[in-house]
């Protein structure tokens, strides 16, 4: 398949050449792991067609985080970034920003949500972080203004191009080890890692269908596309605690709005059933906002039309839920 050159599409751009995404996955080399597609043979029966599920739980936060994290912060200017960097996250994205910040030597904030996981909370402070918590829904304003007083450096979870060009290098690991995969299936919070599927796909010129898959209590994907824009929810509750952002982000829209036309909502009793079969059926260790895609391909309600892979986003999950999932 012929690369995608950098252009223009109805007025937004359609993302980096093929070229400036290998960059960016060369950039992450003994950082981020290039990590395992394996084949989900118990789905795959399932389902008539091969499966495989990209295995971003075994990266060295535990979640694909690491990879929008490193890029965004090693593209700050060092003058820029030298009183230290600042993050809001529920978790995962808090906690890789304060590890490359760790590896780079710089200070690192962290602003997550007062009810987030207590070992979420520990693992950024294990890191050396500095956390600050507030009601999720003041992470941002919070995050921003402490920015602003103490001359840190903003990294967004999801609305920065550099983040999502680091996510991009999961789909794009995808699609170059599977280039017949008909489908991609990935969760979504405020859209970053899609974003990046798209981008993955538009560099490669590739036609796979892209596929958001999101909690029924968080369901701004299909907000969004049934509005053709980010709509913001009144609020959100689900068990993923990683996919409750209210709203799609406005820079992960650019690409998403072009190139995914389906969000799947799965319920919270379905995430809880795929953290189940994913330990039992093949011994890996999942949170529930990283088996949304599991839970969707083990519903009715989806059929893929050939190869389909699914993205296992992060396996941070609390011992005590975990087993009580896993019961």
């Amino acid at each position: 398949m012929a690369p995608r050159a950098e252009g223009r599409l109805d007025g937004r751009t359609v993302g980096p050449t093929l070229s400036g995404l290998r960059e960016a996955a060369t950039a992450l080399e003994g950082v981020a792991v290039k990590t395992p597609l394996i084949e989900a043979s118990g789905l795959s029966r399932r389902l008539g067609v091969p499966v495989w599920l990209k295995c971003e739980q075994w990266q060295p936060i535990g979640a694909f985080k690491v990879r929008g994290a490193w890029t965004a912060v090693t593209r700050i200017p060092e003058a820029v970034r030298a009183a230290g960097v600042i993050a809001h996250s529920s978790g995962n994205h808090g906690r890789a920003v304060a590890w490359v910040a760790r590896r780079l030597g710089l200070r690192a904030v962290i602003v997550m949500n007062d009810n987030a996981p207590a070992m979420k909370v520990d693992a950024v402070r294990a890191e050396g972080a500095e956390v600050v918590l507030v009601d999720r829904y003041q992470r941002a304003a919070t995050a921003d203004a402490l920015a602003a007083r103490e001359g840190l450096a903003m990294v967004p979870p999801f609305e920065h191009p550099d983040v999502i060009l680091g996510q991009a290098t999961c789909a794009l690991e995808i699609l170059e080890r599977e280039p017949g995969v008909t489908e991609l299936l990935s969760p979504i919070g405020g859209g970053g890692l899609l974003a990046g599927c798209c981008v993955a796909a538009n560099a490669l010129a590739h036609p796979v269908r892209l596929i958001g898959v999101e909690p029924e209590g968080a369901a701004k994907l299909s907000a969004a596309l049934e509005a053709g824009k980010p709509v913001p929810l009144a609020q959100t509750a689900s068990l993923a605690d990683g996919l409750l952002p209210v709203a799609v982000g406005e820079v992960p829209w650019r690409f998403i709005g072009q190139r995914v036309h389906e969000a799947l909502r799965i319920s919270d009793e379905a995430i809880a059933r795929a953290v189940g079969f994913l330990f039992h059926d093949m011994g890996l260790r999942i949170e529930p906002s990283g088996a949304v895609t599991v839970a969707a391909l083990l519903t009715e309600g989806f059929r893929p039309s050939g190869p389909v892979a699914a993205i296992l986003s992060g396996g941070n999950v609390d011992s005590e839920l975990f087993a009580r999932l896993t019961a």
